[in-house]
């Protein structure tokens, strides 16, 4: 064809698909050009809006570095990174809901021993957090993988903050005990906005919204015959506990904090300064496992 118009581009287009070798990338590609060239039709932007369209995605690639992930940054305010986990875990019987990664998350995680306080120079009120791992038939998961890694009292984590923390705070990788249990020391994180000195922000600002993500705690738990398990715990009493910036709270995820005077700790640690316990006790789906 050599007449395309705004209705015959979108059948010239995919029909350009029609010797992809692989099944999946024909399928993905011919519903993402009826869907992109469905959305142009409908808003009619103008050539400079699109040049704009074009620029922000270019800029959000330029920011990305090895500590900062944009377009996941992007994918999360979307909601779009909730819409794919959702998709791919279903929720079935009391396996532990997962939900967004976040962009703060990082493969060099500090080795750390149960019992361990791993908030390092990070400020804010100590935190002894326990919990215990199970498989959804209620097996005890002895020796997974824990990550962990957190906010500290101003909202800011280390990887933002390295120079001046000197090295990893809020941050630690663990292995449950033979009987699926863990525990650790850190501090109480508070709500923190998502970075905003970049085409997130932008965009951000130009939708009228806030930026803020309520008070939690990151896990990742890795087992062999499970799922991997990407979840957070949130704080009830946080003010934006239902206006998540990147729509990451459900209601099995929150559990409140108990407040505690100085004394002794659930682990016996002798403590001089009030404190705050938190637990929960997470549960992997089985590799297997069908959705419903």
């Amino acid at each position: 064809m050599r007449e395309l118009d705004e209705n015959s581009i979108t059948a010239a287009v995919i029909e350009r698909f029609s010797n992809a070798p692989n099944p999946r990338v024909k399928e993905v590609c011919t519903s993402l050009v009826k869907h992109l060239h469905d959305f142009v039709r409908d808003v009619r932007p103008t050539e400079e809006e699109w040049g704009y369209a074009i620029d922000f995605l270019t800029r959000t690639g330029k920011i990305c570095d090895d500590v900062r992930q944009e377009f996941v940054l992007l994918s999360d305010t979307l909601g779009v990174s909730t819409l794919v986990d959702s998709i791919n875990h279903p929720v079935h019987g009391d396996v532990t809901q997962s939900t967004v990664l976040g962009p703060f998350w990082t493969a060099k995680m500090p080795d750390c021993k149960m019992g361990d306080d791993i908030h390092g120079n990070m400020k804010g009120e100590p935190a002894y957090i326990y919990g215990t791992l199970r498989s959804e038939d209620g097996t005890p998961l002895a020796n997974a993988q824990m990550d962990v890694w957190h906010s500290d009292d101003d909202g800011f984590y280390d990887v933002q903050q390295m120079e001046k923390l000197g090295g990893p705070g809020g941050r630690g990788r663990f292995h449950t005990d033979k009987d699926g249990r863990f525990w650790f020391w850190s501090i109480k994180p508070t709500c923190y906005p998502v970075p905003t000195d970049g085409p997130v922000g932008e965009m951000l600002r130009g939708q009228g919204r806030h930026p803020m993500r309520p008070a939690h705690l990151h896990f990742i738990f890795s087992a062999p015959g499970h799922r991997r398990l990407v979840t957070h715990i949130f704080d009830p009493t946080d003010k934006y506990i239902d206006s998540d910036a990147v729509f990451g709270v459900k209601e099995s995820l929150i559990r409140e904090y108990k407040q505690h005077p100085p004394g002794t700790a659930p682990d016996g640690k002798a403590m001089k300064e009030p404190f705050v316990t938190i637990t929960y006790d997470f549960v992997m789906a089985k590799e297997d496992k069908k959705a419903a």
